[in-house]
């Protein structure tokens, strides 16, 4: 007796903050070279992708609060997922990927990389791929240098574009309250800024915190808020001003520490524990300052299957 063929397959993905991003300068390619510390955070997008008939082709639809300003067509990162799993593997291209947006859309919590990551594992499972973990990294560094880790989750350290991934050691739960603004910032025009304000400097090679990595070891909250720190956060709020405001009000109002995500514009903040992020979720929302706060904790698992039909 054999297995039905799914349908369908949904996946569940977090959003990821970074506790350290540490940019290169500017290389030949036009890259930039990071060290990176990820850690996926329970705020959570939900792919489905379904077979169709032959012929129908891929399409798209996004739901949701942050489904604002995603495109449905191949500019989307799970629809490329989807056309690169199925030129890679000779399936047929005849899907519909809905995505259900609560990561937050160009808001450095790499919202469209968790989506490709859920994409290539929901197609893995739909067509009984058995690719390996690695497989499907290789696959989403193509796609965009945090694919990878939106595959695995938890913490871990990303290195080269950010989409050499190593898991990182930690221990305990940490909280984080995400004040969320209702436009984004584009990452290419951050690392733009990013250069232009540190244009004839001497910039050093990315090192790893090694103190960073203690408190994560030692779960230690406090310690972790001290030594949080992104290079871009200079550029995000050259961009978008508001953000050295909030950032400011979150310590203020007792955040153990403050960092803007990736490329901004969300800031997180860390707290000592679920008490102490209703608080300042509460505190942030009445002082006007911010339009938008959730609270998540961490790490979590990457993306993972919930469904099959």
């Amino acid at each position: 007796m054999t297995n039905a063929v799914p349908h369908s397959v949904t996946v569940r993905v977090p959003g990821k903050v970074n506790l350290q991003l540490s940019v290169g300068p500017k290389e030949s390619d036009g890259f930039h070279n990071v060290v990176t510390v990820f850690q996926s955070v329970s705020l959570y997008d939900e792919v489905t992708v379904s077979r169709e008939e032959m012929g129908a082709g891929l399409t798209a639809e996004v739901l949701g609060d942050h489904s604002h300003g995603v495109p449905v067509d191949d500019t989307n990162l799970s629809c490329r997922a989807a056309m690169l799993m199925c030129e890679k593997y000779d399936l047929p291209l005849d899907l519909t990927i809905s995505i259900k947006k609560s990561i937050p859309v160009a808001g450095g919590m790499a919202g469209g990389s968790a989506d490709a990551a859920a994409t290539i594992l929901a197609l893995d499972s739909l067509f009984s791929l058995g690719l390996t973990r690695d497989e499907m990294h290789q696959v989403g560094s193509r796609l965009g240098s945090d694919v990878p880790f939106m595959l695995s989750g938890g913490t871990a350290v990303g290195r080269g574009h950010g989409d050499e991934v190593t898991a990182a050691l930690s221990r305990g739960t940490y909280h984080w309250v995400l004040a969320l603004s209702t436009a984004g910032l584009s990452t290419p025009a951050v690392y733009g800024e990013c250069d232009r304000l540190r244009e004839g400097m001497k910039i050093a090679t990315p090192q790893l915190n090694d103190h960073l990595l203690q408190a994560l070891l030692s779960a230690e909250p406090a310690e972790l808020g001290k030594t949080l720190v992104n290079d871009l956060q200079p550029a995000a709020c050259s961009l978008k001003p508001a953000l050295r405001l909030i950032l400011d009000v979150g310590i203020d109002y007792g955040a153990l520490g403050s960092i803007v995500s990736g490329s901004g514009p969300t800031v997180a903040f860390l707290v000592a524990d679920e008490d102490a992020a209703l608080d300042l979720a509460v505190a942030l929302t009445s002082s006007g300052v911010v339009g938008n706060v959730a609270r998540a904790s961490g790490p979590v698992p990457g993306a993972r299957i919930t469904e099959i039909r």
